[in-house]
């Protein structure tokens, strides 16, 4: 744990990337190879399943430091982060407890089943034995709460640096379906063949927005334009009579989507079709609302009711592998006419469509295709050069997205709530509401879109106008307009205002417009009879 905590402390304290790849490249050098796989799992996202509430860890804490819990309550929201706040509360600690990572991993795991003062016996256990980096670095092993300032690339990057293998080729074995518990350093870094799990995807490649006029980008001619649908980006792997569905955020959601199987039997194996995964009409030849496809995200099976409410497809863009063939190096021309030819001879109810290429003679062309986007249910256009291989991560220059502009709205801010980490001093989380008749009524919530200065301004204003608290969210008075921008509307049920906003954030605040002027409801239920 010494090592990590020390790991943590360096990337923690640095903003410099060059420090931070030198830091974990030392460290997967030096660490136990356990420790390793462990760190690689946290840094991706693959955290242990959490065994003990917040709730305990707040109440254990405020026990063993002698201190009442509303005093501890009083301090969580000053420090802004619960692991450092009982790592601050805590006396010295009494004895020294020596473990790897994997090691308190393991005992943390081996309290899932425990009794309760079992559970709270082992963790104070542990806190009297670990000097104060080492019980933060702890307490963030219990809550899952990482926020190390490290991206998986640069993640990757340093097992390059520090193993000599590629950076790209390390990139594709970290994808799937792994665990600490079903593989070893060996088999997920240092394996000759990384396509022996047969249900690895291929890393996604991503778009910048366009930066400019899209005339700098040269002839129209050279490029592909699409559509830009809004549902879910997947990649499809057929391989060895088996089919897998990968989400770009490496979720598994084969059941979710069972009508895929019957391409395995239309498509050659070794096959892995990068697309977006839609509710789709088939009558119409049209893909529905994201509103549609969402009640199948959360779900481990679906029922046949569902099944015909909202049945999906596979919109493809791109083919990856072709009869086990990486193809990622050939020009996107070549793979989009291997997949072309490919979705040509399936069966007309398959659920696999080409996405269709949107034809220019000029760049006004294509502004003009953009501009009816909205109306036929897409996000805007994809624009990707012809020549172009299939690359991993984000990259500038051969793809682009061209969305619409988004939808805005004047709301007034009416409950504020403080942030987490370096903003945890500042109100950074907004609820906002339009006007109904004489009343506010709430509809959404937003928290990114203003500079640090403003938001210091605002919380200063929060402080001094606060009307009422409940727990962390502070009620103000009405006062401040702010512009809402979001990508697209829906009805909603379980909302006061019977509308959900899909990626609200702050555009801008109105200080040039007065109180009474925000938009109202029937505002909202114009834009979701139009866009819903």
């Amino acid at each position: 744990m010494k090592a990590f905590a020390t790991l943590f402390t360096t990337l923690d304290q640095t903003t410099k990337t060059s420090v931070k790849t030198a830091a974990l490249a030392d460290y997967f050098r030096t660490a136990p190879e356990d420790d390793r796989i462990w760190t690689i799992a946290l840094l991706s996202g693959r955290r242990p399943r959490r065994t003990i509430t917040t709730t305990k860890l707040r109440e254990w804490a405020a026990e063993r430091a002698g201190i009442p819990l509303w005093l501890f309550e009083a301090c969580y929201p000053v420090v802004g982060d619960l692991s450092e706040t009982i790592a601050l509360v805590l006396p010295a600690p009494e004895t020294r407890v020596e473990k790897t990572l994997s090691g308190w991993i393991a005992t943390l795991r081996g309290l899932d089943r425990a009794e309760e003062d079992a559970r709270k016996a082992a963790i104070l256990q542990a806190w009297d034995g670990l000097t104060p980096i080492e019980r933060f670095v702890f307490n963030k092993l219990i809550t899952g709460g990482w926020r190390m300032g490290v991206s998986q690339k640069l993640m990757t990057r340093a097992l390059a640096l520090a193993t000599g293998i590629e950076e790209a080729e390390l990139t594709h074995r970290l994808m799937g379906d792994w665990t600490p518990d079903t593989v070893t350093w060996e088999s997920l870094i240092e394996a000759p063949d990384p396509t022996a799990d047969l249900s690895r995807p291929y890393p996604f490649y991503l778009a910048y927005q366009l930066e400019g006029d899209p005339e700098d980008q040269g002839a129209v001619g050279d490029w592909l334009a699409e559509r830009k649908w809004d549902g879910i980006r997947g990649q499809l792997i057929l391989r060895e009579a088996e089919r897998y569905l990968w989400s770009r955020g490496e979720e598994l959601m084969t059941d979710r989507f069972p009508e895929f199987a019957q391409l395995v039997d239309f498509l050659p194996q070794g096959t892995v079709i990068d697309g977006e995964v839609l509710a789709y009409d088939q009558t119409r030849e049209m893909p529905l609302s994201f509103n549609k496809l969402q009640p199948r995200i959360g779900r481990k099976t679906v029922p046949k009711k569902l099944l015909k409410e909202a049945p999906c497809i596979l919109m493809a863009y791109d083919l990856l592998e072709w009869q086990g063939k990486d193809l990622r190096q050939e020009p996107l021309a070549s793979r989009r006419a291997i997949l072309e030819s490919a979705i040509a001879t399936l069966p007309p109810d398959a659920p696999l469509r080409l996405s269709p290429k949107v034809s220019a003679e000029s760049w006004d062309d294509l502004r003009d295709a953009r501009a009816i986007s909205r109306e036929i249910g897409a996000e805007g256009l994809m624009l990707k050069r012809l020549s172009a291989p299939y690359l991993a991560g984000r990259k500038k220059g051969d793809w682009w997205k061209w969305k619409v502009d988004p939808l805005t709205i004047d709301a007034v801010m009416i409950y504020a709530q403080a942030g987490s980490g370096r903003r945890a001093t500042l109100y950074t989380d907004f609820t906002f509401a339009v006007w109904n008749g004489p009343d506010l009524v709430p509809f959404t919530k937003a928290y990114s879109g203003l500079t640090d200065k403003e938001f210091r301004e605002i919380t200063a204003w929060v402080r001094k106008n606060t009307t009422d608290r409940f727990g962390p969210v502070r009620q103000v008075t009405p006062h401040h307009v702010f512009e809402i921008a979001f990508e697209g509307i829906q009805a909603s049920p379980r909302h006061k205002s019977g509308v959900a906003l899909r990626f609200p954030r702050m555009l801008r605040w109105r200080r040039d417009k007065p109180l009474e002027e925000a938009n109202t409801l029937d505002d909202l239920n114009a834009m979701l009879a139009q866009y819903g």
